[in-house]
């Protein structure tokens, strides 16, 4: 049978059983020293109880008239008589009882001292030569009576004891693992891409080697992730200069050839060219938008970038037909400017690629959002989960590389900024809306 997984309850219930034990120990051991201090205490008191007796008894027999002759003690009120004694003479003639003696009940003993039979304590006693002999008697049940009541005073304070102290444990221990708490708060505010270290001023020394060694790991973590976007940043920008060199021959070569396959083949290669120009510029984008510092320490108006690269489309041989729409008043952001043309560029290029009828919509509202729409078969909600994925790429994507939507989810991420992807647009049964609130954090969080 496994354990409770919290520390705190398995530290809690390991020390509240150790508490019971040892207060079970400590008073088993308690009640067996005070039993035995009872029972030299009963002794003492039965002896000289008995030696008191005997000596009136003495004096009682000595002035009697008649020889022989029992006389019983009446008591003058009824009480439960603990001690209970007979008086005899050598020849066992009972002399003189206490009133509920019982003879048959007192054996004659050889030898005067303590004696036990038949459940009662027996002290024996003799005077004037031993011709008057004493026996007084206790039950040996008030004892035990006496020495239960006394381990149930010691045991039964456990039944308050044992849920105190899990309360009073679980209380000790819950102020004394609260660093791990204060850690784990530092480790769960971080994103996926803070490996920044941990601040080790306030852990306690149980929690120091943790903390060093959670900071190695963020150390190697970071250079292998750095490692990583810096060989796809390298390899991408690298390949920029050969792939516009091999595009610009195919080209030069189209140009030349009058031969029909040839210029057919050389169409191909262009196209697989432009496609890798592409693809090296995504990877580019992606490493920047994994790695680069990403918000501004002060906020600025977003309206120009935007403007830029809505006029940079317009501009461009694809004759895109966007619909701009700005607000009159600053849209405040403190994104990176870089990462922000790279994410209007990627939603109107994702907008471009699958609209169908209509024009795309571009719209900046004063608040912060950048709403991207373009007109195309409704979506399903699994697929509209899947397109910030690397590489996944809807139907009809065509020449695309499947990086678009996850390089703004990316930036999105890293900035703080809420993304959104909604299909059908609100009121119709078609249509897709990228959007991205690219205002401060603080505002976000507002």
């Amino acid at each position: 049978m496994r354990g409770p997984k919290s520390i705190r309850l398995r530290a809690t219930l390991a020390l509240s059983l150790v508490v019971a034990l040892l207060w079970l120990g400590a008073a088993a051991l308690t009640a067996r020293g005070l039993s035995a201090e009872m029972d030299e205490v009963f002794d003492s008191a039965l002896q000289e109880t008995g030696q008191r007796i005997l000596q009136l008894a003495v004096i009682d027999i000595l002035e009697r008239e008649e020889e022989g002759l029992t006389k019983h003690v009446n008591a003058l009120a009824s009480h439960d008589e603990y001690y209970t004694y007979l008086v005899r003479d050598a020849q066992g003639q009972v002399l003189l009882t206490s009133h509920q003696a019982d003879p048959r009940q007192f054996p004659l003993f050889k030898d005067v001292g303590f004696q036990e039979n038949q459940g009662m304590r027996f002290y024996q006693e003799a005077a004037v030569r031993g011709t008057i002999i004493l026996t007084i008697a206790e039950p040996l049940a008030h004892r035990h009576e006496v020495a239960r009541d006394l381990a149930l005073g010691l045991g039964l304070p456990l039944l308050v004891i044992i849920p105190l102290s899990l309360l009073g444990i679980a209380s000790a221990l819950g102020f004394g693992l609260r660093p791990l708490g204060q850690l784990h708060a530092q480790l769960s505010k971080r994103d996926a891409n803070d490996l920044t270290p941990l601040s080790r001023t306030k852990l306690p020394a149980e929690l120091q080697p943790i903390g060093g060694a959670i900071n190695q790991l963020f150390v190697r973590l970071r250079t292998a992730f750095d490692a990583e976007r810096n060989f796809a940043s390298n390899a991408a920008h690298e390949l920029r200069t050969p792939l516009a060199g091999a595009l610009a021959q195919v080209q030069r070569l189209r140009q030349d050839t009058k031969d029909p396959e040839t210029i057919k083949r050389a169409e191909v290669i262009e196209a697989a060219l432009k496609r890798l120009t592409r693809l090296s510029e995504r990877l580019m984008q992606l490493a920047r938008a994994e790695g680069a510092e990403l918000i501004l320490a002060k906020p600025y108006d977003i309206r120009q970038v935007l403007q830029l690269v809505v006029d940079d489309f317009v501009r461009s041989p694809l004759d895109a037909d966007l619909l701009f729409v700005i607000p009159e008043v600053a849209v405040l952001g403190a994104i990176d400017p870089d990462a922000l043309a790279i994410v209007a560029r990627n939603l109107i290029e994702n907008a471009l690629r699958h609209g169908a009828r209509a024009p795309i919509s571009v719209t900046a509202h004063e608040d912060g959002w950048l709403l991207v729409t373009n007109d195309c078969e409704a979506l399903e909600q699994a697929t509209l989960k899947d397109l910030s994925k690397r590489f996944m790429r809807g139907q009809g994507a065509g020449i695309g590389a499947g990086l678009g939507l996850a390089i703004v989810h990316t930036i999105a991420t890293r900035t703080g900024a809420e993304f959104q992807l909604t299909s059908p647009l609100a009121g119709q049964d078609r249509g897709f809306c990228a959007a991205i609130n690219l205002a401060p954090p603080k505002a976000n969080k507002a």
